[in-house]
């Protein structure tokens, strides 16, 4: 992504407003006792059955995107219980609405991995943090619906997550970054006590198979595939 111009100083000097500077931070006492209470008291507790299919197709070690459908406010803890640093060993990094980044809530969030983004104007320090942790090689979380439906069927996917990967994948050839879908399948429109669960993890796209045109292309064709994907595999 290219970097914004500085504006250039007006002839009073008065100060520029600037952007303030995205940060993500995982906390390894606070991952090591979250993650275990979700596997094994919280999660068991409250669901029925949780099935995951598709572990395998979890990158082992080149940088990722999850791109999971979003049913509920549940689906955070259901990805970790599917692919977090228990599963993996790579923690989860999740793009999350600025609205949740409020209080406790947002406490812990911030301290699990997770920052902001204005989902209806997302900010260009956002984005480019999204960039960053990608060329270092980590796992970011983007759910590409942008909000909940209670719907299965897959709904229009934002454009930011297919741009951020092609923006990383190009400024450094050869990253190697994968998109992974997930489905999250709750048998009940609205999760309560005792629902069973659904997670399917399908094969990953290779975002250096898009790199063959400008960007607003590619990010399209990414789209497409993607959206196809999730749809693909809730139909197994």
């Amino acid at each position: 992504m290219s970097q914004t111009e500085s504006p250039d100083k007006t002839q009073d000097d008065s100060p520029t407003t600037k952007e303030e500077v995205t940060t993500s931070h995982v906390s390894p006492w606070l991952v090591r006792l979250v993650y275990p209470l979700g596997r094994h008291l919280v999660l068991p507790f409250y669901f029925g059955k949780i099935e995951v299919k598709g572990r395998e197709n979890l990158p082992k070690d080149s940088p990722a995107i999850f791109a999971p459908t979003h049913r509920s406010r549940w689906d955070a803890l259901m990805l970790a219980y599917a692919a977090g640093r228990d599963i993996t060993g790579r923690d989860l990094q999740f793009m999350v609405s600025v609205d949740e980044m409020k209080g406790v809530q947002g406490w812990f969030i911030r301290r699990l991995g997770g920052f902001p983004v204005d989902p209806k104007h997302p900010g260009i320090s956002s984005l480019r943090h999204g960039i960053e942790l990608l060329e270092k090689g980590k796992v970011l979380v983007i759910f590409p619906e942008g909000d909940i439906f209670r719907t299965e069927e897959i709904q229009p996917l934002e454009p930011g997550l297919a741009r951020m990967a092609l923006h990383a994948e190009t400024d450094q050839p050869g990253l190697g970054i994968k998109i992974v879908p997930i489905r999250i399948h709750y048998r009940q429109p609205v999760p309560h006590k005792g629902c069973d669960v659904d997670i399917r993890i399908g094969s990953p796209l290779s975002v250096a198979d898009y790199c063959h045109k400008p960007v607003k292309g590619c990010a399209e064709e990414i789209r497409d595939d993607l959206r196809q994907a999730l749809q693909d595999i809730g139909d197994k």
